[in-house]
């Protein structure tokens, strides 16, 4: 079986696939303090339940990749593969603009050129929101990067005197009768309208109506308030494009 790892800036998903089936979903903090025993530990748990064969890992938290890597790669006797702009995307996707790119996106970016007509926008939206952007001949040209509704919900509390730290959730008004439904306001159905704006100045770019699809861990949350409907809307979308690119690329791993 394949574990593919997903390392984000607040959480870690674990996903275990028998073929390309996805079987079992996990989600732990991305703690910094995580050392390689603690990942060893929940390692071992996986392993009490699955025979893990192969590991792929797409990290965007430097701190935290080796400590991964190493106790997958002790707790399964595997070689683990890593995620790199210099990564094999075959002919699916072409990254003419690489450097410097976070895997999670190299891998969103793959999993839509593999699956979805061109040109395609993949709006991921966590700690950051990103837009990817696939044109017509499969290149990986660009995108937004802009901050996540927990990012701006914190931000609102850690630079103001008197704002609460909330957790996200719905915005039932966009007039808010209080301080909370004004933050749910301006954080929820603002970022929902800043990526519907997004979408649409991106496809005047890209001068063609896009495929537009959406993961993250608030995907579905924010699509209740985006006009522009998604073609599709997957949380998972990341694990599966993991396990894509290590079929590509397991070869000598």
């Amino acid at each position: 079986m394949l574990l593919t790892i997903d390392v984000g800036n607040t959480s870690t998903n674990l996903g275990i696939f028998d073929k390309d089936k996805l079987i079992k979903k996990l989600r732990i903090s991305s703690d910094r303090k995580n050392d390689a025993d603690f990942y060893e530990k929940v390692f071992e748990g996986i392993k009490s339940e699955f025979y893990v064969s192969d590991c792929i890992i797409a990290s965007v938290v430097d701190e935290i990749t080796n400590s991964v890597k190493s106790a997958a790669d002790k707790v399964f006797r595997i070689n683990s593969l890593n995620v790199t702009p210099d990564i094999n995307t075959g002919n699916a996707l072409k990254m003419p603009y690489k450097k410097g790119l976070g895997a999670d996106r190299i891998v969103n970016a793959y999993w839509a050129a593999v699956n979805c007509q061109k040109p395609v926008i993949v709006v991921d939206m966590g700690t950051a929101t990103t837009l990817d952007i696939i044109n017509k001949n499969g290149e990986f040209i660009g995108g937004v990067i802009a901050a996540g509704i927990k990012t701006q919900l914190k931000a609102l509390h850690d630079f103001t005197s008197k704002l609460p730290e909330l957790e996200p959730e719905k915005s039932d008004f966009a007039m808010g009768t209080d301080t909370k439904s004004a933050i749910m306001s301006g954080v929820i159905r603002g970022s929902a309208y800043a990526i519907d704006g997004l979408i649409k100045k991106c496809e005047e770019e890209l001068g063609k109506k896009a495929t537009v699809v959406a993961t993250g861990g608030y995907c579905e949350l924010l699509s209740e308030y985006t006009q522009r409907k998604f073609d599709l809307v997957n949380p998972d979308l990341t694990l599966d494009g993991l396990r894509l690119l290590y079929e590509l690329n397991k070869v000598g791993v």
